[in-house]
């Protein structure tokens, strides 16, 4: 049994339809999906597609001029990846969905955590799983993988953690108050408004996304925002001071939560959220923990 995920799957997309990157993995998989385009891009987009399981939809640009910024720059420069985002959102909804997966459009492949090693996996499974288990709670209204990046070898990790932000690949239950918003690193707001008030998010660390760093692939907020913004100075690249205004954002609309700060050469933004959010998983009233293992016909397979 590969169990196909039953949300739709959105990658919002801009300047990468040589790479695809996201979408083949999601192909090599099985997964249907939908790529959100700007509309001076949906003819390259579609004929980079052709082979691939997915679909490509054109970005109401009412989006863009709609957006919560969370600064005062208006259109003068790009709003970032947030307007498709809101876009997908209500389009999920305008399907009949609950919830939704947005995901970025650099991850190159996903993963599963057993017994400390990254194993990458091939079944649509992987996302019926996660669904799965978030829909076993009352209060959760964002869930993801990790980045393997985080799951360390042989280190011994919690297959989930409550209560953190959710990055790059999000399954977003549709009918709550939220939208994203902010020109940088929507992600990370979009965690804190929701664990402000007071819901549950899940951290999958069993199920992991390998997804490239920041400014490392040409288009998309690299261009518009990391390259073009980075002063080179004595001593620095791009990479030191281009992600400044994307960490510092988070520190101003979050004030006290998020704090800005300079580690590995680069600035950051910084959230305990150990200290700031305790809420308590609320499990749904009808689900049998009694139930047995379910391993949604995954297997270990050796490959050459």
């Amino acid at each position: 049994m590969n169990k196909l995920p039953q949300f739709p799957l959105y990658i919002p997309s801009k300047g990468r339809a040589q790479y695809m990157m996201t979408s083949k993995a999601l192909t090599e998989r099985g997964v249907k999906h939908y790529v959100v385009v700007e509309p001076q891009e949906v003819d390259e987009y579609r004929a980079a597609s052709k082979g691939l399981t997915s679909e490509i939809l054109e970005l109401d640009t009412n989006y863009k001029s709609t957006y919560e910024l969370c600064d005062n720059l208006g259109l003068t420069k790009s709003t970032g990846p947030g307007p498709a985002r809101n876009f997908a959102w209500d389009h999920s909804i305008a399907n009949g969905f609950s919830h939704h997966w947005v995901m970025d459009d650099n991850i190159r492949y996903f993963a599963r955590l057993y017994s400390g090693k990254r194993i990458r996996v091939t079944s649509p499974a992987f996302w019926s799983a996660m669904e799965d288990f978030t829909l076993r709670y009352k209060n959760v209204v964002m869930s993801g993988p990790n980045y393997s990046m985080f799951a360390f070898g042989a280190s011994r990790i919690p297959p989930f953690i409550t209560n953190t932000r959710i990055y790059s690949c999000n399954l977003i239950k549709n009918h709550v108050t939220f939208r994203w918003r902010g020109r940088y690193n929507e992600d990370t707001i979009m965690s804190i408004d929701m664990l402000k008030a007071g819901w549950c998010t899940i951290q999958f660390n069993a199920f992991l996304q390998n997804k490239l760093a920041t400014q490392t692939l040409k288009g998309g907020n690299t261009a518009e925002f990391y390259h073009a913004e980075g002063i080179v100075q004595k001593g620095q690249s791009y990479a030191d001071t281009g992600t400044i205004n994307k960490s510092k954002m988070v520190a101003d609309v979050h004030p006290g939560v998020a704090e800005l700060v300079w580690k590995f050469n680069r600035w950051h933004h910084t959230v305990n959220y150990r200290k700031w959010f305790k809420h308590k998983l609320i499990r749904r009233d009808d689900i049998n923990i009694n139930e047995g293992v379910e391993n949604y016909g995954m297997t270990l397979v050796k490959r050459s």
